[in-house]
């Protein structure tokens, strides 16, 4: 019933495996990879006919996590899974970047690639397993997918290089990064790392690049006996091929004038102007509207190309190094806790800081476990920052995956908790765009968190790079425009301090580049993101020493353990009449480290002392003001120190002899006693003589 095929290797001390043949056979290719323990699923599917209305390649990735494969019931109202989560959102980026390049060119077919967790061990992460099912189940498709394409993980822990660390290793690492490719040359790395040199960290990507060869021979292996015939693409017709010449023939030098326009708005709107006219004198029954923009797109590509590879000539004419102009003003926002602007060239980014509590942090429900986070970092890119309409809605994938990757840059330089126990939500608003505005973020957190107050150890900004190659001539380009971006063939982004890179992202569309130009780029990208961190320090060059008034003010202190039940009293009675009372919010872990946070000095200051009062020890000899609260015929008792009681003896009351304790004290009296013995059940001895006569 079952054409099944598995093959196995050791790769880095666990086993990999690979299934088909077997599950989801009315997919174009179906496959199951399992490492360690932890098993995805991927199947590929393609649309037989191209729609002819797309000008681009539509390719979906949708990774997703299911809670039975670790053995849990999702939490919330709703028993089953949801909206993808940030990770899902991520881990289908992380698998959309290397696998896009590597198709065909000319094949628009809608194509998808589901990939599911069905087992997870909770030490080998799914992300690289997904990653390489994504490459087989492509591999094995028939699709023009010219792979297949590897992955790793390295993580460096004592100095020391591991390729696919466990859960449990990356935890004590100073490096997370990913690597994906071809055995030519890697085309992305994602990675989180704590001020790495640009020696290391190329180091750790040849390191990645070597370890994923076995994992390509593996899927060649299989796919000598399960791959599906290849698709065949039709060639194109003799007008379709002829059209990009004639259109160059009439519109070269218009386009290169307008290649020579420096700002965005004007050279834009020139650019859509000769399209139109492009577009409309040439479409035809043979050449519709997306056939006539994909020859505009080509003639643009290659006048830009050439006129870097040739001259060095950049569209606002810079040099290949030169960075654009660079302004930052902190605090300009009054009621927010921390505020930045920073403006490089045309691209903007306003970025403000919000202080919060633990109660602030966010609780995320996922496959590997429960944690809580508290530090998050929105990035919100409006349709007004490129000057468009567009729709307003829920965060698109691109916006979590630069505010994700603005976040692993930042992370590395964050104070624990220890030494700011506060949450903070960063939020980057772009305002203008044309380049690189996650690397704007990057700068613009740095500026506004210092602003807030936020301990970071180092400020760090970030700049992206591109290269544009043609056979053996390259040029690599600091602080890239939109354009050369979506027309060059690296995308290429660091982000750092003065001392070391905290994160790497790079997106690569060709497979010859060279460990040579990978070392250049990183070091011409070491320039760039100095000159930016001396640009930054002059508008702040280190964290404020106090928060702003409007932030609350979080004092910590430390109590018994077995405390913890009387600050929280029962059913959380006393922690809630103290938080009503003073105003203030109080949290208390289980460790006993008490956080009270304030936006009044004088609510704190109130519940600091109401918790010190509960917590405290009575010490014998020492006096303490307490209030009367029952009065019996042999004595009265006395509430002091918190929720504390003790017993004033009738003979203790006064220095006298007393018929009536009434006669001396009535109940809710504030009066002074001094503790005479605390005997081995806790009961405490009071006296108000002693007191009296101190």
């Amino acid at each position: 019933m079952f054409n099944e095929i598995v093959k196995k290797i050791e790769w880095c001390g666990k086993e990999l495996k690979i299934e088909t043949g077997k599950i989801a056979r009315q997919a174009e290719a179906s496959v199951l990879v399992t490492y360690g323990g932890t098993t995805v699923m991927s199947n590929v599917t393609a649309s037989k006919k191209i729609n002819p209305e797309i000008d681009f390649f539509p390719l979906t990735v949708n990774y997703q996590e299911k809670f039975y494969s670790v053995g849990k019931i999702p939490g919330g109202f709703f028993k089953r899974e949801g909206r993808p989560t940030e990770k899902e959102t991520l881990v289908s980026r992380l698998i959309d970047r290397p696998i896009r390049p590597l198709f065909h060119k000319d094949f628009k077919n809608e194509t998808q690639v589901i990939c599911t967790v069905l087992s997870h061990d909770q030490e080998n992460d799914s992300d690289i397993v997904a990653l390489i099912a994504s490459s087989v189940a492509i591999t094995l498709s028939g699709l023009p997918f010219l792979g297949p394409l590897g992955a790793s993980k390295v993580a460096l822990v004592n100095d020391k290089l591991i390729a696919n660390p466990s859960l449990s290793q990356l935890k004590d690492s100073t490096l997370d990064l990913v690597v994906a490719g071809t055995k030519k040359g890697v085309l992305m790395v994602e990675s989180e790392a704590n001020q790495l040199s640009e020696d290391q960290m190329l180091e750790a990507v040849v390191f990645g690049k070597k370890s994923y060869e076995p994992v390509i021979d593996l899927i060649v292996d299989i796919a000598k006996k399960a791959a599906k015939d290849p698709w065949i693409i039709d060639e194109q017709e003799k007008e379709v091929l002829e059209l990009p010449n004639n259109i160059s023939d009439q519109y070269f030098d218009k386009f290169n004038d307008i290649y020579l326009i420096k700002e965005k708005q004007k050279r834009s709107n020139a650019l859509e102007i000769t399209r139109n006219e492009i577009v409309e004198k040439f479409s035809s029954e043979t050449l519709n509207s997306v056939i006539v923009s994909d020859a505009i797109k080509s003639l643009e590509k290659d006048i830009v190309r050439s006129r870097l590879i040739q001259k060095g000539n950049r569209i606002d004419g810079r040099d290949t190094k030169t960075i654009r102009p660079i302004e930052c003003q902190v605090g300009f926002l009054e009621r927010t806790h921390g505020s930045a602007i920073f403006t490089r060239g045309e691209t903007q980014a306003i970025v403000i800081t919000t202080l919060g509590t633990g109660l602030d942090e966010q609780r995320i429900d996922a496959i590997e476990g429960e944690y809580k986070e508290n530090f998050m970092l929105h990035y919100n890119f409006p349709p007004y920052s490129v000057g468009e309409v567009g729709r307003v809605g829920s965060t698109s994938r691109r916006e979590i995956g630069h505010g994700k990757l603005a976040w692993r840059a930042i992370h590395p330089m964050l104070p624990t908790n220890e030494e700011f126990p506060y949450t903070f939500r960063v939020v980057s608003e772009i305002t203008e765009s044309n380049g690189s505005s996650s690397m704007a973020t990057v700068c613009g957190t740095s500026l506004s968190l210092m602003d807030a107050g936020v301990p970071i150890k180092k400020p760090i900004a970030g700049i992206a790079m591109g290269l544009i190659k043609e056979k053996e001539k390259y040029v690599i380009l600091s602080d890239i425009l939109g354009d050369e971006d979506h027309l060059g063939d690296m995308d290429f982004k660091v982000a750092g301090t003065k001392d070391g890179i905290t994160s790497l992202q790079m997106d690569i569309k060709i497979t010859s580049i060279t460990t040579e130009i990978m070392s250049e780029a990183l070091n011409q990208a070491k320039e760039g993101r100095l000159h930016i961190l001396e640009e930054m320090s002059k508008a702040i060059d280190k964290s404020r020493k106090n928060i702003s008034n409007f932030a609350p003010s979080i004092t910590t202190m430390q109590v018994n353990k077995e405390k913890i039940k009387d600050v929280i009293g029962k059913g959380g009675a006393v922690i809630r009449e103290i938080t009503e009372k003073t105003g203030a919010k109080i949290e208390i872990n289980d460790a006993g480290l008490v956080s009270i946070a304030s936006v009044d000095g004088d609510s704190g200051k109130a519940a600091i002392e109401w918790i010190k009062g509960i917590v405290a020890e009575p010490e014998i000899g020492k006096t303490y003001e307490g209030k009367v609260v029952k009065l019996m015929d042999f004595g009265a008792f006395v509430n002091f120190l918190g929720a504390k009681d003790g017993l004033v003896h009738i003979s203790q009351l006064k220095n006298e002899r007393v018929e009536k304790v009434s006669d001396v004290v009535s109940e809710g009296d504030l009066v002074k006693v001094k503790v005479l013995d605390v005997d081995q059940k806790g009961k405490i001895k009071l006296s108000m003589k002693e007191a009296d006569k101190e």
